[in-house]
C-alpha cells in the first residue's frame, strides 16, 4: 500500500483538553510508531504526552525527560519518551545505540524533534503545538508517507471537549 499525507491544524483551549486529545491518540498507536513532538517551551508537549502515556495504560506521574534524556514508560505498549532540548546529548545518546528504541516494541515519542534532523525517520507522525493565548494551543497534526490506514485514522479521529479544528 502507498504512503499517504494528512496534516490537521486545531485548537485546544485549556491543558486538560491537550491531554484529552493526546488519550485519542493514544488510540491509533501501534508499536513501531515514531511521534516527533516540537513546540516553544510551555506549550504542551508535556501536557500530551501525559495524555498519550494514560491512554496507553501508563500508570504513576509523566514528566519531561530533559536532563534523563529518555524515560519508558510500561504499559498496554512501551512508551519511550526521548528529549532533544540539549541536541548534542540527544545525537550522542542515539549514535550510541539509543536509536534502537525508534524502533522497538512499543511507541517512541521525541520532544524536541526538530533538534535531530536526520536521526528520525520520515515517516513519523508530527505533532507541533504554539501558543495562542494564556491557555490556548494550536496543535498542528502531521503524517506525511505514513501507513495508508494511520493516515486514514489520524484524519477521522473524534476530538475531544475543548479541541476544535482551526478555522
Amino acid at each position: 500500500m502507498a504512503p499517504a499525507s494528512h496534516r490537521r491544524q486545531l485548537v485546544s483551549e485549556s491543558a486538560e483538553a491537550t491531554e484529552a486529545l493526546g488519550e485519542r491518540l493514544a488510540a491509533l498507536a501501534h508499536p513501531g510508531w515514531v511521534i516527533g513532538l516540537d513546540g516553544e517551551l510551555g506549550a504542551g508537549k508535556t501536557c500530551l504526552v501525559r495524555g498519550l502515556a494514560r491512554g496507553m495504560g501508563v500508570e504513576g506521574p509523566v514528566s519531561s525527560p530533559t536532563f534523563t534524556l529518555m524515560h519508558a514508560y510500561p504499559g498496554a505498549l512501551t512508551l519511550y519518551h526521548l528529549a532533544a532540548w540539549m541536541q548534542e546529548r540527544g545525537e550522542a545518546f542515539l549514535g550510541d545505540g539509543g536509536s534502537e528504541w525508534l524502533r522497538a516494541d512499543g511507541v517512541a515519542l521525541v520532544e524536541w524533534a526538530d533538534h535531530l534532523g536526520d536521526w528520525l525517520p520520515a515517516d513519523r507522525l508530527r505533532i507541533r503545538l504554539r501558543h495562542l493565548g494564556p491557555e490556548r494551543r494550536g496543535i498542528e497534526l502531521a503524517w506525511r508517507d505514513g501507513p495508508a490506514e494511520a493516515v486514514r485514522a489520524l484524519r477521522e479521529l473524534p476530538l475531544p471537549p475543548g479541541i476544535t479544528e482551526a478555522p
